[in-house]
């Protein structure tokens, strides 16, 4: 690899502040090229239960600082991530595929979790309730839930980790995390400029290795006290199940199944410029991208010419080209997804648009492609593809779409085009999702609550609520003496 800055690549655990390896390395892979870019350890529930004997003695001591001295750490690390955005976008690029400016933007958004929560640690505020009582006082306290555990997707390596790891070291927890096998390059090289920042040894810790085993030993061990996950859904509820033991705090953000829904009231040619950025961002590979495209039929050929013809100007190649912007699918397993969501489709009824096929016999590339006609049982409707595909389904009424929209077991994320404020208020209050995006395609902030609802998972990461996933609250009921 070829980086700016080699001070922030690190193929060893980051564990109790020092990098610690393994016998039995595991490759990292570029999925544009298929070549091995890195060997990362291959660790296992031994090595995670002593990770998490010492977050614990970590955490005796770092609960104990002040918010104000937290928060400084958190900014010093904030400030080192925008100093190495360009070295941490290779880096994610390579092991991740995306394109540089996107991986560029992710290391942004990333670094504003750390800044907006390095805030929020000095915000943490208890509070005096009134009695009935004249003889008593009632106070509420917040302190931090205790050791933490993190397992984090590939599709976002940065921003993912960072908006878990910022608010659980805010609260004044430790946190151990468990970075995707196919991306763990991206976070150890938080690692290394989170030592750099200053923070104690085993305030953040990072081990790479077996999925099950790790995330066995998270779940199994009853030290750790919160368990922040963001995944499949069917992982999710097997992590929630293995949580049930000793009653963990749990955050899970799962899957979606995001409509995206275009009224004859709507700015069509706003509706495909934001489509087209909700939608292609990371090849698809996005848990709130679009999964759905409903129509309204008295402006659906508008609307479809004018997708087709912004479809055509995506340009697919390796993230590292900067005139790319569609990268690789993550994995071949990827690929033959979206193959078998756009066969099945076909085999239903449904008609391809445009694209529908890989450009090449190898590598994990598939052109982006747009469905027509694509019938409300069909896999790529029922379920989310993850990858660069757009279905487009007809609808005739407003209670039609809300209906269609609201048939999944899912509630991540949502979308709708309409100028007509009235319509906008009604949808909103009857669509069934945790995040809703109004004439806007690019929905996440460090600032805003990000969740879902349903199948979609449990809790919120980021805005003012994100810190308290990681407090827990103490009443006590004060006797005042005469």
């Amino acid at each position: 690899m070829t980086l700016q800055s080699t001070s922030i690549f690190r193929d060893k655990c980051l564990l109790n502040g020092e990098w610690c390896g393994g016998e039995s390395p595991m490759p990292v892979y570029n999925p544009a090229t298929g070549d091995v870019i890195a060997h990362v350890p291959s660790l296992g529930a031994d090595e995670t239960n002593q990770a998490i004997d010492d977050a614990a003695l970590a955490f005796s001591s770092w609960k104990q600082t002040s918010p104000m001295e937290r928060a400084r750490l958190l900014r010093k690390w904030y400030q080192l991530i925008l100093d190495e955005k360009s070295s941490l976008a290779y880096i994610m690029s390579c092991e991740q595929g995306k394109p540089l400016a996107e991986a560029s933007a992710e290391i942004a958004y990333a670094a504003s979790y750390v800044l907006w929560f390095a805030e929020e640690a000095m915000r943490v505020q208890g509070e005096v309730l009134s009695s009935a009582n004249p003889k008593q006082r009632l106070i509420v306290t917040r302190s931090p839930v205790g050791v933490c555990a993190a397992i984090t997707p590939w599709n976002f390596p940065a921003a993912m980790i960072t908006r878990k790891v910022a608010p659980a070291l805010a609260s004044g927890c430790t946190m151990l995390v468990k970075p995707a096998q196919q991306t763990p390059l991206t976070a150890l090289a938080l690692g290394e400029l989170a030592n750099q920042a200053g923070f104690p040894a085993g305030v953040l810790q990072i081990i790479t290795g077996d999925a099950k085993a790790i995330g066995g030993a998270m779940t199994s061990n009853p030290v750790v006290r919160k368990l922040s996950f963001t995944g499949s859904t069917a992982i999710g509820s097997l992590l929630m199940s293995q949580c049930a033991a000793d009653v963990k705090k749990l955050s899970l953000e799962l899957g979606g199944n995001a409509p995206f829904i275009v009224f004859d009231k709507s700015d069509v040619s706003l509706a495909v410029e934001e489509l087209m950025k909700a939608k292609f961002r990371n090849a698809g590979q996005t848990c709130i991208s679009p999964n759905r495209v409903y129509v309204q039929k008295k402006v659906k050929d508008t609307f479809t010419k004018a997708l087709i013809a912004a479809v055509a100007e995506l340009k697919l190649g390796d993230g590292l080209d900067p005139d790319t912007t569609v990268g690789p699918l993550i994995d071949y397993a990827a690929v033959q997804k979206v193959q078998k969501h756009i066969e099945n489709a076909r085999s239903l009824g449904a008609s391809v648009l445009c694209g529908g096929k890989r450009p090449h016999t190898d590598g994990n590339w598939f052109e982006p492609t747009v469905l027509d006609n694509v019938p409300a049982n069909a896999q790529c409707i029922e379920e989310e593809t993850f990858g660069p595909v757009v279905p487009l389904v007809t609808f005739d009424t407003e209670q039609d779409v809300i209906t269609l929209a609201n048939n999944t077991p899912f509630g991540l994320a949502a979308y709708l085009f309409s100028d007509d404020i009235h319509q906008v208020e009604r949808v909103v209050n009857e669509i069934e999702s945790g995040m809703v995006g109004i004439n806007t395609g690019v929905i996440s902030a460090a600032n805003a609550p990000f969740g879902g609802v349903k199948a979609s998972g449990l809790g919120r990461e980021g805005a003012h609520t994100g810190i308290e996933e990681y407090l827990e609250m103490k009443y006590q009921c004060y006797g005042l003496k005469a």
